[in-house]
């Protein structure tokens, strides 16, 4: 392979997952009801529906704070998305010491949080993303390093 498919390999999946990190961030912000967004996930993990759980008189103010929780969430995941797609550019990515930070921050990213869903919400839909994630970060890694070795010839 040569060294510019090579960086596109490395490059584009990672901008990707910027891309639908910035996406879903977008939705927990902007959506009325977030927790709605996941709801079989949550019903289960709750073990109650959110009609139940906010009928309760204790807890009518739970939905306020819920979409305020949620906002700061979906914030976060956006600025993630940001700092990801920016430091995966091609322009960015070729230098050896950014890819190889970037390529174990995200997989870190995505094996906890693939961890973290299997574990406490295992009928989520966001485990299917992940494995999507997955396997445009082994590209991402296998291109990495080609391009490394094609590098020290």
């Amino acid at each position: 392979m040569n060294n510019k498919l090579l960086i596109k390999t490395l490059s584009y999946p990672l901008i990707a997952t910027g891309i639908i990190m910035i996406l879903l961030g977008s939705r927990w912000m902007i959506h009325n009801e977030p927790w709605m967004l996941d709801e079989v996930a949550n019903v289960e993990r709750l073990g109650m529906t959110f009609e139940k759980l906010f009928s309760d008189e204790i807890n009518n103010t739970l939905p306020g704070y819920l979409s305020q929780i949620y906002k700061f969430f979906g914030f976060w995941v956006i600025v993630i998305g940001l700092f990801i797609t920016n430091f995966s550019l091609p322009s960015v990515i070729v230098r050896k010491e950014v890819s190889m930070r970037l390529l174990s921050i995200v997989g870190f990213m995505i094996v906890m949080g693939s961890y973290l869903s299997y574990t406490l919400i295992p009928s989520s839909h966001f485990i299917f993303l992940a494995w999507g994630l997955m396997a445009g970060y082994l590209v991402s890694l296998f291109s990495f390093y080609k391009l490394n070795k094609n590098n020290e010839k």
